[in-house]
């Protein structure tokens, strides 16, 4: 039989759309009203580690305003069930699933008088997160979330009597940051995810940044499991350039977000086209600069970053490859890019790795691409600390995503917004 797991530094959760049922007809109605039914959103942000469902939101604003002193977070208990949307196979591992209830901290009205129930949530911290690792397919899966909410106690409303809603209906998942990159698909059939900078008269043509995930944001396609949405769920790589400090840095960019539909690593020369080909396509249908045009990629995507430098040397005016891979993991085999390869990248580099990832060892990849690279640029942590939080070795994106990287008092978002091809 299939096993299911918890593991600190992998999150895990999913986005369905269920019902939540409350307390019994009979006994939920107040003052002698008619059964109330609610539908609520799950609200989600993408921390460092991954997605997680933060808060929930009841659409209450249309019971009339109600009063916040009654509201206390006892009011109501909100329990989670996330499982995979795809079957796990007989002794495989999925990091992870779970059913539970979620800590409600908090209960508030918005402006709309809408509750909002807020949730105990960070990083490490199961129950909150939207994405399940498969063990077997190495790759992360959006999973099917029930949140079941019960009222414990009634409203009290500011006119009218008190209201014990009846039937709790969920809605979809809300992520500003993510819901602001549209849903493609390229002539070739590669989904991708693409944000729009706000249009303003005083800008021309706008820079375009390339976003390359890591392999577990990619297809399973033995399972047919193509989403366009682990992407940017699973981290803040693409998400980062989408931020107000990015925008104002690259003065308002594109950034676009390929899914691979395997991995990049596993035929990067035969995806090298198809990337291009999205990535022409919207120098011709947006206002793209081609002059502008950066690529950034952790992982596989470090490789893949690597690759279309290689394999097109005037496309990008600079490129970031993190904890890219050069050699085979497996250490048998040729090298993914030969030396010679490396050696002839003209494309401006600033590779970006922690000395403490045993999952891309860092002599042989990052750092051997480096004293081959003609000069390129390295930033060596010695471990992945974002706010107080140690994240496995090979996460060093998180650093990218939030403009850390350094040199001279330049940081490499400034660094490649200041490069033109």
């Amino acid at each position: 039989m299939s096993t299911s797991v918890t593991r600190r530094t992998v999150l895990a959760g999913g986005a369905g759309a269920a019902i939540g049922l409350a307390l019994p007809g009979t006994a939920a109605r107040a003052g002698g009203h008619h059964p109330t039914s609610v539908r609520f959103t799950l609200d989600a942000r993408t921390l460092d580690g991954g997605e997680q469902v933060t808060s929930v939101t009841l659409e209450t604003g249309r019971l009339g305003p109600i009063d916040p002193a009654g509201l206390t977070p006892g009011t109501f208990t909100v329990h989670a069930r996330a499982t995979s949307p795809i079957p796990i196979a007989p002794g495989d591992l999925i990091f992870s699933e779970y059913d539970l209830d979620r800590t409600v901290t908090a209960a508030r009205l918005d402006r709309h008088g809408n509750i909002v129930l807020e949730l105990s949530h960070g990083e490490g911290q199961l129950g909150g997160g939207t994405l399940g690792y498969i063990v077997s397919r190495g790759r992360n899966v959006r999973l099917d979330l029930v949140y079941t909410i019960r009222q414990h106690t009634p409203l009290v409303r500011r006119h009218g009597s008190p209201v014990t809603i009846t039937r709790f209906v969920q809605g979809q998942l809300s992520n500003p940051e993510v819901d602001a990159f549209s849903h493609h698909v390229s002539g070739s059939g590669l989904k991708y995810r693409l944000y729009s900078p706000e249009r303003s008269p005083r800008h021309g043509r706008r820079p375009l940044i390339l976003w390359l995930h890591g392999g577990g944001e990619g297809a399973s396609l033995p399972d047919d499991y193509y989403d366009n949405e682990t992407t940017l769920r699973a981290n803040r790589g693409a998400l980062g350039f989408a931020t107000p400090e990015a925008q104002r840095i690259f003065s308002g960019a594109y950034v676009v977000a390929p899914q691979s539909t395997s991995y990049w690593m596993e035929d990067g020369p035969r995806f090298a086209p198809l990337i291009r080909e999205i990535v022409q396509d919207l120098v011709r249908r947006k206002r793209v600069d081609p002059d502008r045009i950066y690529v950034a990629g952790c992982s596989n995507g470090g490789y893949m970053s690597l690759e279309m430098t290689v394999a097109y040397p005037d496309l990008f005016a600079a490129s970031v490859p993190i904890c890219g891979v050069v050699e085979p993991l497996s250490g048998e085999g040729p090298p993914l890019i030969t030396d010679e390869e490396l050696a002839k990248i003209q494309t401006p580099t600033w590779l970006v790795t922690s000395l403490d990832d045993d999952t891309v060892p860092p002599e042989t990849n990052t750092i051997h691409a480096h004293n081959l690279i003609p000069g390129s640029l390295i930033t060596l942590y010695d471990h992945v600390v974002w706010n107080g939080y140690q994240f496995p070795g090979h996460w060093s994106w998180i650093y990218v995503a939030r403009n850390d990287p350094s040199r001279n008092g330049t940081h490499i978002w400034q660094w490649m917004a200041r490069r033109r091809r």
